[in-house]
């Protein structure tokens, strides 16, 4: 039997094969259709636990890391698509996207090698201001897939063409990501509006002391605990084995629990939403100290849920904590759970690269908005609340973060996520081991929607969000993900 040349293959495919619809998105099945393997799909599942280990590491705050993220999916599609002339280009998809080379000739190329080029020309880019350690960490992964190729028969000619068009795809989305906004939001001061209901970042002390968990720090400082290490507090292992990161690092910043974390981030472009404030969301509660007033009902019942907290309640609070410097963020999170959705509905890896690629997006997006809003009403937290007007010893269960409480971040993009899995993968039940690393049990989920609203809840749970504001994120998040799902024309996909 002559070998299927690409033109025949797809023909062939069409008239065999069975298609797995994706909307706007066709993706087909090429197995034995080339002379060189299919694309393994477990290329999207450790690229993403890649991403989920430099967020940790990095101590990167959720919205930095959803903007990382969201560039690296959209290199790995671009990537894999460059060679499946089944997929079609993010330029109707993504906002201000540029055109992505494709090869002329598929089946002169290695996709696994474009992909992973792609990936490495938009990470050493992003990453520039990266823990040594991080970039070796990638470069290690590049290096070990790229081998691979070769020992399972990847000629060296189709290595260098396959190398060359993913680094011109890789170049063109870092040329993208710089016009983004995101450099003019780096450095800029930020005041806190003055006044009874405005926001104020009060968490004491204490709670700066868990940025020390991350390897990459040794000393604390009340100022910013998370970056930098003075003269006359350091140490040798500290300056030369740790490499903390300094106070001058602007596209990759530690995450600062005395500080305001990025007042300005709804000037970053979003990725689908065509202005951050696309979707609305209702002011909070106007401030009173009334018993009878939304805002007093709203603390009230943070209070009142945390003296009646069960056991249940508290694991869920700190299984979703996702707190910078400790775990991937939520962001790390969401991604997971879409990437062990891959291999538990068995997708192909153009597939699962689509779906990885739409629940960052989503992310990303859900974060521009959120941060709008945030800073846009500067709403205080339960903290300050209620240990000005209910009880002054009082104190949440987990860590107040350094922003503004309404709406919910983690509720905004749980509920953008879900969305996007459910009219991708469909409403599954599923289980989800993301926080094995660090200490959490896995946990069993009705539907994303379920997991969502669980995630929304614990903020609840541990004493951080009042029950208006978790609301408002998810009804935020979930005309970010609607966007997204029509941006790209999902409908449900299926399994192999």
């Amino acid at each position: 039997m002559r070998p299927l040349h690409l033109p025949d293959c797809v023909s062939m495919i069409r008239k065999v094969s069975r298609t797995v619809a994706v909307g706007a998105f066709s993706v087909v099945a090429m197995t034995g259709c080339s002379r060189r393997a299919p694309i393994d799909p477990q290329l999207i599942t450790v690229w993403v636990r890649t991403w989920y280990g430099a967020i940790r590491v990095e101590r990167l705050s959720p919205p930095v890391a959803s903007r990382l993220t969201a560039y690296a999916a959209t290199a790995l599609y671009a990537g894999i698509a460059a060679v499946d002339p089944v997929l079609p280009a993010l330029d109707s998809t993504l906002r201000g996207v540029p055109h992505l080379p494709r090869a002329d000739r598929p089946s002169e190329h290695d996709g696994t090698l474009v992909a992973v080029a792609a990936e490495r020309t938009v990470l050493d880019s992003l990453l520039q201001e990266a823990l040594p350690t991080t970039r070796a960490a990638f470069g290690r992964l590049a290096d070990s897939i790229s081998a691979d190729r070769v020992v399972h028969g990847v000629s060296a000619a189709v290595r260098a063409r396959s190398d060359s068009l993913g680094a011109r795809i890789g170049l063109r989305i870092v040329a993208w990501s710089r016009t983004d906004g995101f450099a003019a939001t780096r450095g800029r001061p930020y005041m806190p509006p003055i006044g009874d209901g405005a926001w104020i970042n009060d968490a004491p002390a204490n709670t700066y002391a868990t940025q020390n968990l991350s390897g990459a720090s040794e000393f604390i400082a009340l100022d910013n605990p998370a970056n930098q290490q003075r003269a006359g507090n350091t140490s040798d292992r500290g300056l030369i084995m740790s490499r903390p990161k300094v106070a001058t690092i602007k596209s990759l910043p530690a995450a600062n629990m005395a500080g305001s974390t990025e007042p300005y981030w709804r000037e970053v472009r979003p990725f689908v939403l065509r202005t951050w404030d696309a979707c609305p969301v209702p002011p909070a509660p106007p401030f009173s100290t009334d018993t009878a007033s939304a805002l007093y009902d709203d603390a009230r019942a943070v209070y009142d849920t945390k003296v009646a907290l069960t056991a249940e309640q508290r694991t869920i609070a700190y299984y979703w904590a996702d707190n910078a410097g400790e775990s991937g963020t939520p962001v790390g999170h969401w991604l997971s759970i879409a990437s062990q959705i891959i291999s538990e509905r068995h997708l192909d890896a153009a597939t699962g690269a689509r779906v990885v690629l739409a629940t960052a997006v989503a992310q990303a997006d859900a974060f521009v908005a959120a941060w709008g809003y945030k800073y846009q009403y500067a709403h205080l937290r339960p903290r300050t609340y209620i240990r000005r007007v209910i009880d002054a010893n009082w104190e949440p269960l987990i860590p107040t973060p350094p922003f503004p409480e309404r709406p919910a971040g983690h509720s905004t993009q749980s509920a953008a996520a879900a969305s996007v899995l459910t009219a991708l993968i469909g409403a599954m039940p599923f289980t989800d081991s993301t926080s094995i690393s660090i200490g959490h049990a896995v946990r069993h989920f009705a539907s994303f929607q379920a997991a969502s609203e669980e995630a929304g809840m614990s903020r609840v749970y541990g004493g951080i969000h009042y029950p208006s504001g978790n609301m408002s994120g998810g009804a935020l998040g979930r005309c970010v993900g609607a966007s997204v799902v029509a941006a790209f024309g999902a409908t449900t996909v299926s399994q192999r």
